[in-house]
Formats: C-alpha cells, structure tokens, sequence
C-alpha cells in the first residue's frame, strides 16, 4: 500500500486525517458566518424600550363612579375600564348563555374555555360592578363606542357590531366578545394591566 492510499482510505487506520478537520472547520466558519450574518434582522424584532416600558400600566380609578368609563392606553391598543351600575350589573346577569353569540368568556385572567357569564367577564366576587377590556372590536379591530348601542354597551359603526354592558357579542359581523387582558386590582381604587 502506497502512501497515498493511506491518506485516502484512513477510516481503515482508525484517525482523523487532515482533509477531515478542514472539513470540520470550514463548516463551522460557515456557521459562525452564518450567525453573524442573521444576528442584525433577528435583533430587530425585539421590542424597542418603550413598549417594554408599557408591558404593565397601573391606573387609578379612584374618580369613576358607578356609570363611569376610563379608555387607558397600553400596548398601543385602547383598554375600557367601566363601574357599571348596579342595574347594568343586574341586567348582564340575567342574559342566558343560549342568546350569546360567543358563549366563551374570553378573560386572560381565568379559564380558558370559561362561559361567557357575567361574572366571568367582569372583575370577580365582590367587583361584579368593575369590567376591564380591551377597547377593539373583535371583527376588523375599530374602537366601539361606549354607552352605545341597544344593550348600553358598546357599539362598532364600522360594521355594527353591538356589545353588552359585559362585553358580550349580542349582534353583527363580530365574531368573539371582547377580549379581557391580564389585570388585577392592587388596592382597592388602582388596577394594574399587564
């Protein structure tokens, strides 16, 4: 055997040979290359300071009184925080799951597949009366009007959609209830979104 063959045949010697570690550098310079290359677009995509610094907004809610409504921004989208009177609490209570178009509660606070009723849709035991959403109509992403609408909740004239005072989907081309961010009462006039 030649010295030459035994450069091309060195699985039979058992080693690594020359031409394997350049193989093994060349692909891994590529890969640093390649790294280096993507890091720029993938670095982009994260989030700039400001809208880190909107991840959670406190608001106070000390002013609104029962019949109220508060429009916070956070996360660029518009929030509907209201202190529903005791009649709209009642009313809201008294719609069955069956007439709901979105029979989901929709709450990023509670379960997922939760029904739609009004305590799952408003702020829970003891805060029936306080109801916090995301202000976006849940069809095209217009902002309803509130106090609007033959339920005296909200009404989209985009399209037509019609919410109830929980939010609630009750007609037009709407498809889901509005939809409830994460959020919780710190005290007991402060809610923190986020």
């Amino acid at each position: 055997m030649t010295v030459s063959e035994q450069e091309t045949h060195s699985e039979s010697l058992g080693g690594p040979t020359r031409r394997d570690f350049l193989y093994l550098a060349t692909g891994m310079a590529g890969a640093v290359g390649a790294v280096a290359v993507a890091w720029p677009f993938i670095d982009q995509m994260r989030p700039d300071a400001s809208t880190l610094a909107l991840a959670s907004i406190e608001v106070d809610v000390s002013a609104l009184q029962p019949g109220m409504s508060l429009t916070v921004k956070w996360r660029g989208k518009p929030v509907f925080i209201r202190n529903r009177t005791d009649k709209e609490v009642e009313e809201a209570k008294a719609v069955p799951i069956a007439e709901l178009k979105d029979p989901v509660a929709r709450n990023a606070n509670g379960e997922e597949a939760a029904q739609a009723t009004d305590l799952a849709r408003s702020a829970g035991q003891g805060k029936e009366n306080w109801i916090v959403m995301i202000g976006s109509c849940t069809h095209l992403g217009c902002v309803p009007l509130g106090q609007a609408g033959e339920y005296g909740g909200w009404f989209c004239p985009c399209h037509g959609s019609v919410y109830d005072t929980a939010g609630r989907i009750r007609k037009g081309p709407a498809p889901e209830n509005l939809h409830i961010p994460n959020y919780a009462f710190t005290s007991d006039t402060v809610i923190k979104i986020g």
